[in-house]
């Protein structure tokens, strides 16, 4: 179970608090080695798959990330990480790229993609449908509005599942 920065104002369990506290934790120990080697950190996540913990750290890179982004990060984060042990389980550590259809969740994202498409998936149906694509117009105190075959539509936190950009292929 990821966070979401559209999650709801629903009471938080134990777990995704604790969830919470780990990534802020990497996320504080991960931006300078992250931007030592000339990449921003995108995201921080910590969840569980398939019985298994993972703690992925997202970047990003003016021109894109490469796979010797990817590792050089790594290898710097593995050490800070084992020194200041942040994580009480076991877990797979993974660096990654934030991707073309990267979530957008800090109100910094959606700022910096306003002009641009985006994919809103909602936790229950509006007007039929619980996937929308369309032109980023507004965003703000995170209820966001797309433009859409020349129709707006007006999310709010309560709404949106989660944000990201649409790649059209």
């Amino acid at each position: 179970m990821a966070l979401s920065f559209f999650g709801t104002n629903q009471i938080r369990t134990e777990s995704e608090k604790n969830m919470s506290r780990i990534t802020d934790i990497v996320s504080q120990l991960a931006k300078d080695p992250v931007e030592s080697e000339g990449c921003s950190l995108w995201d921080v996540e910590y969840i569980k798959e398939a019985g298994s913990w993972y703690l992925r750290v997202y970047i990003d890179k003016e021109g894109g990330v490469s796979i010797e982004d990817c590792e050089r990060i790594s290898r710097k984060l593995d050490k800070v990480l084992d020194e200041a042990d942040p994580v009480p389980d076991s877990y797979i550590f993974e660096v990654a790229s934030a991707g073309a259809d990267r979530e957008l969740k800090r109100p910094s994202d959606f700022e910096k993609f306003i002009g641009h498409e985006v994919e809103v998936r909602t936790y229950r149906q509006i007007e039929g449908q619980k996937l929308f694509v369309g032109v980023l117009k507004e965003y703000s105190d995170g209820n966001l509005i797309i433009s859409s075959n020349n129709k707006d539509f007006n999310f709010s936190k309560q709404d949106a599942a989660h944000v990201r950009l649409h790649v059209s292929i």
